[in-house]
């Protein structure tokens, strides 16, 4: 599938469908993001005079006077509306969008919409059909339901932090926000499964509820059952893996290379490739994966020591010739030149009205319908007559709302 055809006005498989961004920061304008590649229109519901907050995460940024980076990488194919919220006009505008809308996504604070008199009961009885999705940090019962968060305080209260970094370091965040990204995923995926359920079952609009612990907590899959079934509590290992052993990051002259033997034929072709047949034949210590798990120090030491003696690239390429999966550990300059995400054109260019910007792909290949990239991320509140013109308002009462500071 060429990039043309990704860029193309057709028929994405959420096309026809409208959606209410009322989201900020990253969880949910990466849910509503991923909802717009596919083709969904989504409108994005600003503050005015302020907007999304990481409008003014900058520096990097765009040009002199563009976007910052953090904002663009998740607000494309969206149209901005500026509305306060807190006014009663605004709250009346939101309500008339929200009669003609298949989803409203939102993650203020729990029990700010419904302040606002905007919350699921009251959006429900307006558009009976509305798919509402609600994300925060802790979800909208228990006794940390009010409470705000950020992905670094899930991170580190998910057990996330506490099995990442080296042994005997400080525990680290993962370099990106994991835990805006993992539940801004489930959002999307909830939210695809209630409109299936609305055409298939015929279950109308539904209230979705995706805190960031409750993902948090899902994502540590093997790590959380490993704990289940042993009762003892996971640690930090590097890049190392807790059951897979080798599987990990090693040193080499001029910087480091993965190497993942992850079956009993791969251990015998990394002994091989590294002329080290002996581990794998003669030495009781290496002979099985529980072996080797159970005698991990003492087989990374020798490991260690035999592939120090290659550069990056002469071991990976002596592994692959043994097709012993070993890989580079890539920086942002090395992702976006390698040849497979050129050939599969995950790297995307789109012009906004003071020049262009690059950013990642859509990953979601689909052959009928495909992901666009139709719409540069929005200036702030540049959509604001269009839509509500859209929705019906005339030109004096457009005007009106501005008088107001409802828009």
């Amino acid at each position: 599938m060429t990039g043309e055809a990704r860029d193309a006005e057709g028929e994405g498989p959420l096309s026809g469908l409208t959606v209410l961004d009322c989201s900020q920061v990253l969880v949910g304008p990466f849910c509503t993001m991923q909802l717009g590649d596919l083709g969904a229109e989504v409108i994005k519901v600003e503050r005015p005079g302020v907007g999304d907050q990481t409008r003014g995460w900058h520096p990097p940024r765009f040009g002199q006077d563009g976007p910052s980076a953090y904002y663009a990488s998740v607000n494309r194919n969206k149209r901005s509306v500026t509305l306060n919220l807190v006014s009663e006009e605004g709250q009346e505008v939101l309500r008339t969008l929200a009669a003609e809308a298949d989803v409203l996504v939102e993650n203020f604070r729990v029990g700010t919409m419904e302040n606002w008199g905007l919350g699921y009961e009251v959006l429900h009885e307006v558009n009976p059909e509305l798919i509402y999705c609600s994300l925060s940090g802790y979800g909208e019962w228990g006794p940390y339901s009010e409470k705000p968060a950020y992905d670094l305080m899930i991170q580190a209260e998910g057990g996330m932090m506490s099995i990442t970094g080296e042994r005997e370091g400080d525990p680290v965040r993962v370099g990106v926000a994991i835990a805006d990204i993992g539940a801004g995923m489930y959002a999307t995926q909830s939210i695809l499964a209630a409109l299936l359920a609305r055409e298939l079952r015929g279950t109308g609009g539904q209230k979705i509820d995706v805190s960031l612990l409750d993902s948090q907590a899902a994502w540590m899959s093997y790590m959380a059952t490993n704990y289940f079934a042993s009762g003892e509590t996971p640690g930090k290992m590097g890049s190392a893996h807790p059951t897979i052993v080798p599987y990990q990051a090693f040193g080499t002259r001029d910087g480091h290379v993965v190497v993942a033997a992850a079956s009993e034929k791969l251990w015998r072709a990394f002994c091989t490739a590294i002329d080290r047949e002996e581990l794998a034949a003669d030495d009781p210590r290496f002979e099985t994966n529980a072996d080797r798990v159970e005698n991990r120090e003492a087989l990374v030491s020798i490991l260690e020591a035999e592939l120090g003696e290659y550069t990056t690239e002469e071991a990976v390429a002596l592994l692959g010739e043994h097709d012993v999966p070993a890989r580079a550990v890539h920086d942002m300059a090395d992702v976006f030149s390698h040849p497979q995400i050129a050939a599969r054109e995950m790297v995307r260019e789109v012009d906004y009205p003071r020049g262009t910007i690059e950013m990642p792909g859509s990953p979601m290949f689909l052959s009928e319908t495909p992901t666009t990239i139709r719409r540069s991320p929005p200036e702030l509140g540049e959509h604001t007559e269009e839509v509500l013109g859209e929705a019906g308002y005339t030109d004096g009462e457009i005007a009106g709302f501005r008088d107001a500071d409802a828009i």
